[in-house]
């Protein structure tokens, strides 16, 4: 008989070799939209059947949207608020039965009490703001997908263990942008997926859901799931995450606006870092720096050619091939921010300017300062645009352009510039060595 000593060790031993050659996997809205996709998360699995996967699914479809109108229809007290419910309702209803389950099967009770949990949300007063009321709801998304795909897999030969998120990733109390308490998560997850992974090689779980030490759900900001997975590698040590999209890996540029896109085969950590900062949509610009942190190579590939290569992010010097990357942010709104007197915006003034930014949560796409003005690019948040504009007048002149554009191109050349700005006016425009930024009305 071995002491309890080695039993102990010979124990951990074997978790930590099992979590070194994990994989997690991240599937978006697109790939769990309907019944038919569903299934094809689980075809894709099947080539994984016999390793330890994590698997973080967003919300399907649309939902994300849809239930942000159910939230803004509450908050702002709007009709049409049980028929936006009903909508969601419905659609999840639907995924439910074409893939083939009973009416008797749990998870048509499970899809009900979740739509009463959320009614009764519903009925109180949003007395806590708008970014508590949203994380609450929306979080709901995440929840009913995972339960669908993790209910199928269990029915049809894919044993799994459905995992709450918000038991093991904490944040603080800054609802729809939660920042990770990583100290604490780290422990969690390390003692939580081990326990799970005893008892099957499958984990699914929720991507863009966390909860605070109190126990309010938060979210990690809008496409957070790619961080979540990054989240749960750095904690594991994985051996690679995989972003599964409905694209053959990243582009040079969104097809819908730039037909000459084109696949980046290799993206350094750094370029890719770059890249989705200025607004890449492919991956969540907090997904990168987690995975770099630990050497943790990161694939986008297709689901719908699950065997092609797709992209590799990893630790190399530079991007193959190396052509201009467009990253095209549309609903821009270009403040421009002075004194009352017309004194210079010097340091003490540009303090009190960021101070009311991070107080507002407002995060800055471009800025550009001279001696009398300060000018700043953002998104056009309509909920927290007014308040940000009301608390600068206070102190400053504000002035602003709406419904603007801002192209940013990495590794440009002058040529594609010219191109860009062809019969558009240019509001704002940035260069350095390996990126331009420019603001557009068309």
């Amino acid at each position: 008989m071995y002491p309890l000593s080695f039993c102990l060790t010979s124990h951990i031993s074997y978790l930590i070799s099992h979590i070194s050659t994990m994989r997690i996997f991240k599937f978006g809205g697109a790939s769990v939209t309907d019944a038919a996709s569903v299934k094809n998360v689980a075809a894709i699995l099947s080539f994984f059947k016999n390793e330890p996967l994590v698997v973080v699914i967003s919300a399907m479809g649309k939902t994300t949207n849809a239930l942000e109108k159910v939230v803004n229809a509450y908050y702002n007290k709007e009709e049409g608020l049980q028929q936006y419910i009903k909508e969601v309702k419905d659609y999840h209803a639907e995924i439910i039965q074409k893939l083939g389950f009973k009416n008797e099967h749990p998870i048509n009770g499970e899809l009900e009490n979740t739509f009463v949990e959320i009614g009764w949300i519903l009925e109180e007063e949003p007395l806590r703001g708008y970014g508590f009321a949203y994380d609450q709801i929306v979080s709901q998304g995440e929840l009913i997908s995972t339960r669908i795909v993790s209910a199928f897999l269990n029915d049809n030969g894919f044993k799994n263990e459905w995992l709450d998120i918000r038991d093991i990733l904490q944040t603080d109390n800054t609802y729809r942008e939660g920042k990770v308490s990583w100290d604490i998560t780290e422990k969690l997850v390390k003692r939580r997926i081990p326990e799970l992974l005893k008892k099957n090689n499958l984990i699914i779980t929720q991507g863009f859901i966390a909860a605070t030490d109190e126990n309010f759900t938060t979210t990690l900001g809008r496409e957070g799931s790619d961080y979540t997975a990054a989240i749960l590698s750095y904690c594991l040590d994985a051996k690679e995450m995989i972003v599964w999209k409905d694209v053959p890996g990243v582009l040079s540029a969104d097809p819908k606006f730039y037909d000459e896109a084109i696949k980046l085969r290799e993206i350094g950590y750094r370029d890719a870092i770059e890249l989705t900062y200025y607004g890449a949509t492919v991956i969540h610009p907090k997904t990168i720096k987690p995975l770099e942190n630990k050497n943790i190579p990161l694939s986008v590939r297709s689901f719908l050619a699950p065997k092609d290569a797709g992209t590799s992010i990893g630790n190399y010097e530079s991007t193959k091939p190396l052509v201009p990357s467009f990253i095209f942010k549309a609903n821009q709104i270009l403040l421009s921010i002075s004194a009352k007197d017309f004194s210079f915006i010097a340091e003490e003034s540009l303090s009190r300017i960021f101070g009311i930014f991070a107080d507002h949560n407002v995060k800055i796409n471009l800025m550009q300062n001279s001696a009398v003005s300060f000018s700043v690019c953002l998104d056009n948040d309509s909920f927290k645009m007014p308040s940000l504009i009301l608390e600068l007048t206070r102190d400053f002149k504000v002035l602003y352009n709406e419904n603007l554009k801002l192209v940013t191109v990495r590794h440009y050349y002058p040529s594609t510039i010219e191109i860009l700005t062809k019969d558009k006016t240019i509001l704002l425009e940035q260069r350095s060595r390996n990126t331009a930024q420019i603001i557009l009305k068309d």
